[in-house]
């Protein structure tokens, strides 16, 4: 057993992953207060440039910041009632935030109106007049600042909708994805079971016990891997040569297959066990009805930004009249034609075509999605399930 050091100099060491940026309205508490702080700031600063500009004197920052500190404060009030409004029925809320709004207008033309009173030279002025002077400033500066709260609240709700709604399409495709590959465990089980069956009566009992461990070391596989977990392409392969191991004790020599992977897409990945129903339509129409058998063959090479999988044979090709009851559930190329769909959407294409030649070809062309890290438990597990 060896034991390794864990040394600041190792080259191994994982490097410090970049922090994420937390997106602003995260905290909705913090983005409150920074929007309250900065923009009741704002108004502060342009409201004494825009004074000082016009030839105010300096004593005019006095009032202007007690009429800030009291547009702060009644703001602070004001969200508390919409606050508590915003879960209202319309009908109810927008008369309530209009009071709202006219209440704490009245109150912050009255303190304005009272700062202003108490500066020499207003003396003669009737209170009504400095009341009224205010009045429709700060009407505007309430009225902007609470359109602007319930703007950025009916934003915030609209982005939680489409989270949850983005939630719910994400858990529908997942249960979808796992429905289909749910398919195919009994797609495969029902013909295999059939084949050991008919060994067993048979009493061909070395070849139905290999037969049962390489199906039990298929299916181990299966049950590593979640239902709408994707693998590489390499990992694919092999897991159909396991089923073919499988199909060459029916077969014998008449099942041929040969592949042709170019290296540069061993590694992309697609949805698990998306190609073994093609493997299996194959042997069904082409190897099963003949006495010489059929050539199988998948070739997956680049093509642009796309991966393109051909699976052929030499056979007759499938059964044109879909209507005609078989052995067989139904679900193989319907199956993986979904799967297609929900995995990649309009960027993958499945075409089923009889070859000009005699036999029947299979094209999926998907995007080439780059790999990401697998983690080495499960990396080994995937591999221990492919060799038991």
């Amino acid at each position: 057993m060896r034991f390794f050091s864990s040394s600041p100099t190792s080259a191994t060491a994982e490097p410090p992953r970049p922090r994420k940026p937390q997106p602003f309205f995260e905290d909705k508490i913090r983005a409150f207060w920074t929007l309250q702080l900065a923009g009741w700031t704002a108004w502060f600063v342009l409201r004494a440039i825009s004074g000082l500009a016009n030839g105010q004197p300096i004593t005019l920052l006095a009032p202007l910041l007690i009429s800030g500190i009291t547009g702060f404060s009644l703001t602070l009030l004001l969200a508390v009632v919409f606050r508590t409004l915003l879960h209202r029925r319309p009908l109810v809320m927008w008369p309530l935030v209009v009071g709202a709004v006219l209440l704490a207008t009245i109150v912050y033309s009255f303190i304005d109106a009272s700062m202003v009173a108490i500066q020499p030279g207003a003396e003669d002025l009737p209170f009504t007049t400095l009341f009224l002077v205010p009045f429709y400033l700060d009407a505007v500066t309430l009225g902007a600042w609470s359109s602007l709260y319930f703007a950025i609240n009916y934003f915030l709700r609209v982005e939680q909708q489409a989270d949850q709604l983005e939630r719910l399409e994400g858990q529908a495709t997942a249960s979808t994805l796992a429905m289909l590959r749910y398919q195919i465990n009994p797609h495969f089980l029902f013909n295999t079971l059939n084949s050991i069956s008919t060994l067993v009566l048979l009493k061909q009992t070395e070849p139905a016990n290999a037969m049962l461990s390489k199906l039990s070391a298929f299916l181990r596989y299966t049950l590593v891997n979640e239902p709408t977990a994707e693998v590489t392409l390499e990992q694919e392969v092999e897991t159909l040569k396991l089923y073919l191991e499988i199909e060459k004790m029916r077969f014998e020599d008449r099942l041929r297959v040969r592949f042709d992977v170019d290296p540069r897409v061993a590694q992309a990945r697609l949805p698990s066990l998306l190609l073994q129903p093609l493997i299996e339509n194959a042997i069904k129409y082409a190897v099963t009805p003949s006495e010489e058998g059929a050539d199988i063959i998948l070739t997956a090479h680049l093509v642009g930004q796309n991966v393109r999988i051909v699976v052929s044979d030499s056979g007759g090709g499938l059964n044109p009249d879909m209507s005609v009851p078989t052995s067989s559930t139904g679900v193989g190329l319907a199956n993986i034609r979904d799967r297609l769909t929900q995995a990649y959407g309009e960027a993958a294409s499945f075409d089923a075509r009889h070859a000009s030649g005699g036999g029947f070809t299979v094209t999926i062309e998907m995007p080439f999605v780059a790999p990401r890290a697998i983690a080495p438990s499960s990396e080994a597990e995937q591999k221990a399930s492919l060799t038991a």
